[in-house]
């Protein structure tokens, strides 16, 4: 049985991607500093397989935590999430984001290289495209400038992989996601955001439970159908999914590093997602306008045709699906 390293494996696409390993038949040891994920998500976890996993609750930017992780494991790869997330945040704590997600993987390849671990997939983003002209994105894309310090920290990990595999024996492989929501559809895991939430689909669940009193729509000026901001939403399953697809890929791969986009290869605006979620669960939101959000690109999605092609990867999920496993997410943790 392949054994599994699993960085921030109790947060939201971490949870998932720990459901998927154990259902494929992986072993996975989990290291999450609980920064923003809750120590009973791994009992969620463990309900949804019926297997346990092994968890050291530390962070990956201590050497020592990780000299403790890899001494005693030998691992056949790392799914690399602990990196902190929010566009809006990023603008006010730029220093943090540059800390945290920089530093965090020149640790984690530190430990990877000293221990002999071949195998890196690496948590990227679609904001290393920044305001894209040419749409859909496809992976020769060009890397923009970016919108805020979280896409800067994502530019910098991939270009450090780039220049570290020409020098050292690892496989990387590079998923840029769009915009992962929904939940579990057993209901047992979905987005946890502690505090006010930063992404539109926890806002749009938390208004619909009464636990916010509104959405706010950050902008309606932009150049898209309906004036906001257009996103490529993926079920976080079907995204979970994609990462053990890229793990076997990476074992087989005949260059040391590649790249994916992660998404459903369609676009949606903001008005167009809360539209859906009303449609999905029979309900009304209540939502404003508001002004434009620093950090945020118009419009962006995927072309998907590589991750087909190569890695014979496919969204199963639709946007209806989201929103209706996002809301029985929120039903779930009302009733717990």
């Amino acid at each position: 049985m392949k054994k599994i390293l699993v960085t921030g494996g109790l947060g939201y696409i971490g949870s998932h991607t720990v459901v998927e390993l154990q259902n494929k038949g992986y072993e996975v040891v989990v290291i999450d500093n609980l920064s923003n994920s809750k120590l009973e998500v791994k009992k969620r976890i463990e309900r949804i397989t019926g297997k346990p996993f092994e968890l050291l609750v530390g962070d990956v930017n201590d050497p020592n935590v990780l000299e403790q992780l890899f001494s005693k494991s030998s691992f056949d790869g790392v799914i690399h999430f602990a990196a902190f997330k929010a566009v809006g945040e990023s603008v006010d704590f730029p220093i943090k984001y540059y800390q945290n997600n920089v530093s965090g993987l020149i640790t984690l390849l530190a430990a990877m290289d000293k221990y002999e671990t071949k195998n890196l997939i690496f948590s990227s983003s679609c904001t290393v495209y920044g305001t894209v002209k040419d749409l859909p994105v496809n992976e020769n894309s060009p890397i923009q400038e970016a919108e805020s310090p979280y896409g800067t920290t994502k530019i910098l990990c991939e270009e450090i992989l780039q220049d570290y595999v020409k020098h050292k024996p690892l496989n990387v492989i590079l998923l840029r996601y769009f915009n992962p929501v929904g939940a579990h559809p057993s209901s047992e895991i979905g987005e946890l955001p502690l505090g006010v939430p930063n992404n539109l689909v926890p806002f749009i669940t938390q208004t619909a439970a009464g636990i916010r009193e509104k959405i706010t729509v950050f902008g309606n000026d932009y150049n898209t159908i309906d004036g906001t901001c257009v996103r490529d939403y993926i079920h976080v399953v079907d995204l979970a999914d994609a990462h053990v697809k890229a793990l076997e890929f990476a074992e087989s791969m005949s260059t040391s590093i590649d790249v994916f986009n992660i998404g459903t290869g369609n676009g949606n605006t903001v008005l167009e997602v809360i539209k859906a979620f009303e449609q999905a669960n029979e309900m009304k939101l209540n939502y404003q306008i508001g002004a434009r959000r620093a950090g945020d690109v118009e419009q962006i999605w995927a072309d998907t045709t590589k991750v087909s092609n190569v890695l014979g990867w496919n969204a199963r999920y639709n946007l209806n699906d989201m929103m209706k496993h996002a809301w029985k997410w929120q039903e779930n943790l009302e009733n717990n």
